[in-house]
């Protein structure tokens, strides 16, 4: 099992910027994709963005492409999530992800599903003023 801490959530206004980190346990870091997911309130929680583990192929939910940017740095066990152009519809808790069983050259469409993923973190808050 992989521990998922996150961090850098906050308040921002609409417009604004914020960049969340996962950092992640263990020394298989580097061997498998990692998802980001969002959940708002009342709402099921939803894909943003995945990443294999090179770090070379990114997927993204069209709500998100153009505004963020997941990227990965293995020798620090460390993904990210980039948001600029944020909205207050990004409004949500983002939580992180390990998909162990992903270790391809590319993320599949099926990165989507929550089922993909083995171990999660306990969720940053993100908050968008108007």
């Amino acid at each position: 099992q992989v521990q998922l801490v996150e961090s850098g959530g906050g308040l921002v206004q609409a417009g604004g910027s914020l960049r969340l980190s996962c950092a992640a346990s263990g020394r298989t870091f580097r061997t498998y994709a990692m998802g980001w997911f969002r959940q708002a309130p009342g709402k099921e929680r939803e894909f943003v963005a995945a990443i294999n583990w090179s770090g070379r192929s990114t997927y993204y939910a069209d709500s998100v492409k153009g505004r963020f940017t997941i990227s990965r740095d293995n020798a620090k066990n460390t993904v990210y999530l980039q948001m600029n152009s944020l909205k207050p519809e990004d409004t949500a808790v983002y939580y992180c992800a390990a998909d162990r069983s992903n270790t391809g050259p590319s993320v599949p469409q099926r990165a989507q599903g929550r089922s993909e993923y083995d171990d999660w973190g306990q969720g940053t808050q993100v908050t968008v003023s108007s």
